[in-house]
């Protein structure tokens, strides 16, 4: 059996590959053999919360609106605690499972730190 490298976000020893890329199961970063600590500085995301705050992979944050659920009936509540798995670049940019909903992808205007 080979050694992986640790995780370079988490420093988590449970990676594993998944094709031509490492996986941490704990905190879901994923990142190709090569990269390891070289490019994780410099590709830091910064995401930040209604109130300005930073938000961190593995944070809890507050929904502060109520939330329709596309394409279907259901609501995310206001008050609603939700654990983030992944920050990601793009308009959603808040990877989380809420309780009762499932996956979702939510804006980070509509939350605050908890």
């Amino acid at each position: 059996m080979s050694q992986l490298p640790p995780c370079p976000k988490c420093n988590s020893e449970y990676t594993y590959e998944d094709g031509s890329l490492l996986v941490c199961p704990e905190c879901a970063h994923e990142w190709s053999g090569e990269a390891t600590e070289n490019n994780s500085d410099d590709e830091k995301l910064i995401v930040r919360d209604a109130n300005g705050n930073q938000l961190n992979d593995g944070d809890y944050v507050t929904v502060i609106k109520d939330l329709k659920i596309k394409g279907s009936s259901s609501v995310v509540k206001v008050g609603t605690k939700v654990k983030i798995n992944r920050l990601v670049d793009g308009d959603h940019d808040i990877d989380c499972k809420i309780d009762g909903i499932g996956a979702m992808m939510l804006k980070s205007e509509f939350v605050k730190k908890a």
